[in-house]
């Protein structure tokens, strides 16, 4: 939290950090001879807000059924008799490249709006807050998030998420053991020629099979495993936590300007002429006409901060309960097709995947975090 500093010093600074702004009147006035429209661009940002966050939660939901499967292939159908067919191939070859092929662009765009956030903490955030007294190590606390998080997506990025090979193939083999629904025992990669551990895939992207596969990841350009799961989860924690950091000193930033300066105190004078307290909305107006860079940087790291929340929180579900997303997404489905190859009567209590390769919270994140303990613990336990 910010310092206590004395409230007529406080003032001072302020209007000091005022000053540096542009040399347009405010938009609110003192007293009932102001008079302002009202501005729908936060209700229409709320609004916008909201239908990203209702839309990602929707696909994560409908992800593991048919329905959503079934609604792209009627939407892909219906736009095939829209757009040309030349403007097809384009934008199946350019989907292709960017998600099917292993390439830099989204390492390039992750670390572009990055920079550009911290750009624009270091060149107004941050100045804005030193004048106003701001604690200096309250202020570095985003960089240094910053720096460990360079730090665990360069090691996402660059280690062996667990690639199988000919040489660690009787090794692998011997860690996990089989469930027979979506890891029958003596499976084959018709790609790779190579027996398929237990909790292992070919990623297409890659063109390698994955021990304890999870998923890839376009944005550190690697498939995600067992060897560089734990970089992974330290990566978005981190991001997750930079970006709320952000977040957190901005707010704080206009909040102090917004106090210091009365600006809540403010009267307006409405289409009746009668005089107004200063809404919040007409106060957020106000900031955004003289700060517009800090209240968009905001508005956009507020949007991330709740989308990579929820993304983190799945990603600690999975953890804690020993599952890979390959699994979480292939598992009920998987069981129900083995279910119905098996004979006799239907069951009626409703059939769930089983994870047997859950055990225990600790001994779960372990896994996670010490991969080589893990899989010698398991290989011992198995001779």
């Amino acid at each position: 939290m910010p310092l206590e500093f004395p409230v007529n010093a406080g003032r001072r600074n302020v209007r000091a950090a005022r000053r540096k702004l542009s040399e347009k009147e405010p938009y609110v006035g003192r007293g009932p001879r102001t008079t302002s429209p009202r501005m729908d661009f936060l209700v229409l940002f709320l609004f916008y807000l909201a239908a990203v966050l209702v839309g990602g939660a929707t696909i994560c939901v409908c992800s593991r059924t048919s329905y959503l499967r079934g609604l792209v292939r009627g939407g892909t159908q219906v736009f095939s008799y829209i757009i040309p067919e030349c403007l097809q191939r384009a934008m199946l070859s350019l989907v292709h490249y960017l998600f099917h092929t292993r390439n830099y662009v989204f390492v390039v765009l992750h670390l572009t709006l990055q920079g550009m956030v911290y750009t624009e903490y270091t060149w107004e955030v941050f100045g804005y807050c030193r004048d106003l007294g701001f604690s200096l190590c309250y202020l570095l606390l985003p960089y240094l998030l910053l720096v460990v998080n360079l730090a665990f997506f360069t090691l996402s990025s660059v280690t062996d998420p667990g690639a199988i090979t000919k040489a660690n193939e009787l090794l692998l083999l011997q860690v996990y053991e089989f469930d027979e629904v979506m890891f029958p025992k003596d499976a084959r990669c018709p790609t790779c020629d190579l027996r398929k551990p237990a909790r292992s895939k070919h990623c297409g992207v890659c063109d390698r099979c994955v021990h304890r596969f999870d998923h890839h990841c376009v944005w550190v350009n690697n498939c995600i495993g067992a060897w560089n799961a734990r970089y992974f989860l330290l990566y978005l924690l981190t991001l997750t936590a930079s970006a709320a950091a952000v977040a957190v000193v901005s707010t704080t930033l206009l909040v102090r300007v917004v106090v210091l300066s009365d600006l809540h105190l403010e009267t307006r004078v409405d289409d009746l002429g009668h005089a107004q307290v200063i809404d919040i909305f007409l106060l957020v107006q106000y900031l955004f006409l003289t700060f517009p860079r800090i209240v968009f940087l905001l508005g956009f790291v507020v949007m991330l901060s709740f989308l990579l929340g929820g993304f983190l929180c799945f990603a600690l579900y999975l953890a804690a309960t020993n599952q890979t997303t390959n699994e979480w997404y292939r598992g009920d489905r998987a069981w129900h097709q083995r279910c119905s190859q098996v004979a006799g009567a239907p069951s009626a209590e409703p059939q769930v995947y089983r994870n047997i390769h859950s055990h225990g919270l600790w001994s779960n994140l372990g896994e996670i975090f010490l991969p080589a303990a893990a899989a010698a613990h398991y290989e011992k336990k198995r001779t």
